[in-house]
């Protein structure tokens, strides 16, 4: 059975606490593994979480900040001494190819696996297999930043009732499935579109157009949410968004189940985040993001 979750790794923003590692997030998506914004300590993160460099088959990152990326260099270095048989992609801003050079080579180790480099300089397509296609948008962060959209695509149902009527059984159901067409019964009479899943996530930015892009229609949505609505100055001043920001994207988008993570060390409450969330009026299902979580991809309507 395929799986389709999110592994949450490190929920902190700039500074780790004591219970929250800095960045880094899986998704397990129909056995491939996406690691997003490997932070620092995000390989013994994956260990306690039981993830292997082996689940790994991309890697996004958003931006070249240290708790979205110094993880790198133990993660690429743990997918060598490995020997992962499968190509590994990463994608990350060209902006920043000096510093992803310094992070794949930070120290002496015996190269094993060809990480395939697949920068992101512009909003758009990065990749399409069988089960998803993955495009960037930019964010509005002090360095450049790049936020990441997975989507399935859309397929067919199948309607039971509409094939009995018209005496479709059997191996004809295949038939109109391939063709579109059995006799004079075309297959939009007998099945109805199956919407894709789709994924987004967010991390360092304001307010901006590829945030919204990003969000629409997600069945989940992982966002940052730095900070606290009384401390919105902050979040603008730094590129960030607070927790009722982030709600109302996730409202206004028809995102269904929403996480909020990267909190700053400056709060103690999470709740708090639960609180303003639910007062921007987000109404679907919500997740305050703690280390090791897991969270499951919503089942289809």
């Amino acid at each position: 059975m395929s799986v389709r979750e999110l592994v949450v790794l490190g929920t902190a923003s700039q500074v780790p606490t004591r219970h929250r590692n800095h960045n880094g997030y899986l998704l397990r998506w129909d056995g491939e593994g996406i690691l997003f914004d490997p932070g620092e300590g995000t390989q013994r993160q994956m260990l306690r979480a039981g993830v292997a460099a082996h689940d790994l088959n991309r890697i996004c990152v958003t931006h070249f900040h240290g708790d979205h990326s110094l993880g790198l260099a133990g993660v690429i270095q743990r997918i060598n001494l490995d020997k992962v048989p499968h190509p590994v992609t990463a994608h990350y801003p060209r902006s920043g190819q000096r510093f992803f050079d310094r992070l794949r080579y930070a120290t002496a180790y015996r190269e094993t696996v060809g990480i395939t480099e697949a920068p992101v300089d512009a909003d758009g397509d990065l990749a399409a297999t069988r089960s998803y296609t993955l495009d960037a948008r930019k964010l509005s962060h002090p360095v450049e930043s790049y936020g990441y959209r997975l989507v399935e695509p859309d397929g067919r149902r199948m309607l039971p009732e509409r094939l009995a009527a018209h005496g479709i059984t059997g191996p004809d159901v295949g038939r109109i499935q391939r063709a579109g067409v059995l006799g004079d019964v075309t297959l939009d009479e007998v099945s109805e579109v199956r919407r894709g899943q789709r994924f987004a996530f967010v991390m360092d930015t304001r307010l901006c157009d590829g945030v919204h892009a990003l969000a629409k229609g997600c069945d989940l949505l992982v966002i940052e949410s730095t900070f606290l609505d009384e401390d919105a100055g902050l979040a603008e001043e730094h590129g960030h968004l607070t927790a009722g920001q982030a709600a109302a994207v996730a409202r206004d988008a028809g995102v269904r189940h929403l996480v909020l993570t990267h909190f700053s060390q400056r709060y103690s409450e999470p709740e708090e985040f639960e609180r303003q969330a639910r007062a921007a009026g987000y109404e679907g299902e919500l997740t305050v993001a703690r280390d090791l979580l897991r969270v499951p991809v919503p089942k289809r309507r």
